[in-house]
C-alpha cells in the first residue's frame, strides 16, 4: 500500500484543518515541543466564530495565539498540567488554569475521565511505513490521541526521531488530517549561570551518589550544577531513567559517565518520557539506539522506578515547613509550576534497593523589598503542598543534607533547622517550640 497517497489525501492547510473545531470543544495541544504552532495561529484566526473552546497543554512555550488574541476568554480558555515560564505568566494574568495531576496517572486520566474532541500535535515527517514518531514528546502523546474524536498532525521538520519502548508513534490510518509548513529551528544551547548556593547544594549531594547509580534530575541551573560536578568526578557507569531529559544528561554523556551498564531494567538504555533543551540535545536524541522513550505511565510508575537499584532522584522545591511538607509549585497561592513527577520519584526511589530521593532548595531568598527571607518556614499559610511529609526523604540546602524518613516531628524540626540559614535558626527554634515540635536539651 502506498501510504503517501493516503497522506496526500489527508493533507490540509492549517485554516482548513481547524474548521473541525466547534464551540464548546475540548482541544489538546499535548506537551512542550509538540505544540502545533501553525494550527494555533489558524485557530486564533477563527476567534470570532467560536465560543467556549477549552484548550489543554503542558509546559508549552509562547506565544499561544489562542490565549493572546482573547484576553476576555469568551472564545478560548487555556489550561495546563504543568507551567512553563510562559504559562506561569499567563496564570499571573488570569489567562491560564492549572489542572493538578501526578505524571504517572496521565494515561489513566485521559482513558477514564477526560474528553478530547480534537487533538493537535506536532510530529516529525512520516516514515516509509506510514508512521509518525512522537519524538521528544512520547511520554504524554499516545493516550491523548487515542481518546480524541479528531486527530490533526502538524509536521515539524526540526523534531528528532526518538526510538521508543511502546506507544511511540501513530499510523497515517489513525489520523484525520495532516498540515505542513515551515518552523523555526530549535535554539542552540545557552549556559545557565550557576549560583554559589546551587554549587554548594550540588557539592552536598554528589557524595551520596555511587558508581552505577541511575539518575532522575530535572531541568534548570540546579541539575546543571550537579551534572557538571558529576562530569568532573571519578564516578562512572551512571544511568538515566527520567521523565524529563535535559542538557544535563548530554553533559554526562560527553564526559563518558552515562553508560546505563548496571540498570536492572532497560540495561544499557537511557530512558525518558520527554525532553526539553537545546538543539544539541535533540541532535543527540535523534535516532539514537542508546535512548528509549516511553509513556509516563511507565517511566514514572513508582513500582518501575523501585525496581532500579541505586535509583537517585533529584528534584527542587520552593519551600519546606518544619513538619517536612514540601511546596514545589506555588508561592502562596500563586501557581509556579506543577506537581509533575516529584511524588512519583520520591516514592519510587525510596523503595529502590540503595535508592535515595533528594529535594533541594536554597535556604533563603530576597523579597521584593530586598529583604532576606527563609525558604524553610515554621508552617505553610496557603502554599500548595506538592509532597506530603510522609513521602519526603532527603532535603538539601547549601548548609547540608538531612534525612527525614522515619523521623518524629521534633527530629524533623531539629534536622531542618540545622540546614536553614544561621540567621533564621533562632526564630525557627522559637516557632517550633510554640508548635510543640521542639525538644529542649
Amino acid at each position: 500500500m502506498d501510504y503517501f497517497v493516503e497522506y496526500r489525501n489527508k493533507l490540509r492547510t492549517p485554516d482548513e484543518a481547524v474548521k473541525a473545531i466547534k464551540s464548546g470543544d475540548w482541544v489538546d495541544y499535548t506537551t512542550a515541543t509538540a505544540k502545533p504552532s501553525l494550527l494555533d495561529e489558524a485557530l486564533a484566526r477563527r476567534r470570532d466564530e467560536l465560543a467556549d473552546v477549552k484548550i489543554r497543554g503542558n509546559m508549552l512555550e509562547g506565544p499561544l495565539h489562542v490565549v493572546e488574541c482573547d484576553p476576555t476568554q469568551e472564545h478560548f480558555v487555556y489550561h495546563t498540567w504543568h507551567c512553563s515560564p510562559y504559562e506561569r505568566k499567563l496564570c499571573d494574568q488570569g489567562l491560564c488554569y492549572y489542572t493538578p495531576m501526578v505524571f504517572h496517572n496521565l494515561t489513566a486520566y485521559y482513558h477514564f475521565f477526560i474528553d478530547v474532541d480534537v487533538a493537535m500535535i506536532s510530529v516529525p515527517p512520516m516514515d516509509k511505513h506510514g508512521y509518525f514518531n512522537f519524538s521528544i514528546n512520547t511520554g504524554t502523546s499516545a493516550e491523548i490521541l487515542r481518546q480524541a474524536k479528531t486527530v490533526i498532525l502538524e509536521i515539524n521538520e526540526n523534531l528528532p526521531k526518538v526510538r521508543g519502548g511502546y506507544d511511540d508513534c501513530i499510523h497515517i490510518s489513525q489520523v484525520d488530517m495532516v498540515v505542513e509548513g515551515s518552523h523555526d529551528p530549535f535554539p542552540d544551547r545557552e549556559e545557565v549561570p550557576i549560583t554559589d548556593q546551587e554549587q554548594r547544594i550540588a557539592e552536598n549531594i554528589v557524595p551520596y551518589i555511587r558508581n552505577g547509580s541511575t539518575l532522575q534530575i530535572g531541568v534548570g541551573s540546579m541539575p546543571d550544577a550537579i551534572a557538571r560536578i558529576l562530569a568532573e568526578s571519578d564516578l562512572k557507569d551512571l544511568g538515566m531513567h527520567t521523565e524529563l531529559c535535559s542538557d544535563a544528561y548530554l553533559d554526562l554523556f560527553h564526559a563518558g559517565k552515562l553508560t546505563n551498564e548496571y540498570k536492572n531494567i532497560n540495561p544499557r538504555k537511557s530512558v525518558m518520557g520527554f525532553a526539553i533543551g537545546s538543539r544539541q540535545l535533540y541532535d543527540w536524541l535523534d535516532d539514537n539506539p542508546s535512548v528509549m522513550a516511553y509513556p509516563l505511565e511507565y517511566v514514572n510508575k513508582p513500582e518501575v522506578i523501585g525496581r532500579i537499584d541505586n535509583m537517585v532522584s533529584i528534584n527542587s522545591c520552593i519551600s519546606v515547613d518544619l513538619y517536612g511538607q514540601v511546596s514545589s509549585e506555588s508561592v502562596g497561592t500563586r501557581q509556579i509550576s506543577g506537581t509533575g513527577g516529584q511524588l512519583d520519584f520520591l516514592e519510587g526511589a525510596s523503595i529502590s534497593r540503595g535508592g535515595r530521593a533528594f529535594i533541594c532548595l536554597n535556604s533563603t531568598f530576597r523579597d521584593s523589598n530586598g529583604i532576606l527571607q527563609s525558604n524553610i518556614v515554621p508552617s505553610f499559610k496557603g502554599e500548595i503542598i506538592t509532597s506530603p511529609r510522609s513521602y519526603v526523604y532527603y532535603i538539601a540546602t547549601e548548609f547540608g543534607v538531612v534525612n527525614l524518613e522515619g523521623a518524629s516531628s521534633w527530629e524533623r524540626a531539629e534536622r531542618l533547622i540545622s540546614i536553614a540559614h544561621p540567621d533564621f535558626r533562632p526564630w525557627l527554634e522559637e516557632e517550633a517550640a510554640k508548635m510543640r515540635i521542639w525538644r529542649k536539651r
